[in-house]
């Protein structure tokens, strides 16, 4: 009596990460997520090493989990793989006060997001083929 099988939803030169509840908000993430979409892996992996952003690290650990799994558990080929997408979604919101003059309170809104990675086994570059010609 257990759930049925689900079909798998990425495609079969696909593999991903999912990071939840990141501490930084959606549009700031969103900044380093548009740094590295649509990228060969290895470039993606040097260009957040070198970000001056603090959730870049956080980012480049996602994409090498990426990495790691489309070579263990999908058998990929990790020289050609490219960050098919790099999506990022809304997650809780904490709400804080900071006390203002005069008896009042400002609301300080403290966000969270989730970041899902997603890479995929491209063919061969055609600069490649050109070159070995």
């Amino acid at each position: 009596m257990s759930k049925p099988n689900q079909p798998r939803a990425l495609a079969e030169n696909e593999a991903q990460a999912i990071v939840s509840n990141l501490r930084v908000s959606p549009r700031k993430l969103n900044l380093v997520a548009a740094m590295i979409r649509n990228l060969p892996a290895q470039r993606a992996i040097a260009t957040l090493t070198f970000s001056k952003r603090r959730i870049a690290q956080q980012v480049r650990k996602a994409l090498e989990s990426a990495i790691a799994n489309a070579e263990n558990n999908h058998q990929l080929d990790v020289d050609r793989l490219v960050v098919a997408r790099a999506e990022v979604g809304r997650s809780i919101v904490m709400r804080r006060f900071h006390a203002r003059g005069r008896g009042k309170a400002a609301r300080v809104e403290k966000w969270f997001s989730h970041l899902k990675i997603v890479v995929a086994e491209r063919a061969q570059a055609p600069e490649a083929e050109q070159g070995a010609a």
